[in-house]
């Protein structure tokens, strides 16, 4: 039964193939999103921008605040 089925459903392989490579890259992304190191490394170039003049301490603080969504947010 498993070769016949494996031979049905042969032709649907190529988008399984783009459905767990899509999901991989989902989980890679999400990762990245909520990865401490670079989230802190985020927050530390707003600080440095706002000091430097580059952002407006409205848009530094709306910068922090999406930043710390994230932190806080669901995964």
């Amino acid at each position: 039964m498993g070769l016949f089925s494996s031979i049905l459903l042969l032709p649907a392989a190529p988008v399984r193939g783009v459905i767990w490579l899509s999901e991989l890259i989902q989980e890679q992304v999400e990762q990245q999103m909520h990865d401490p190191v670079r989230l802190r490394r985020e927050l530390e170039d707003i600080d440095r921008a706002a000091a430097a003049g580059e952002l407006s301490a409205e848009e530094a603080a709306q910068a922090q605040q999406e930043i710390l969504n994230r932190m806080t947010g669901p995964r």
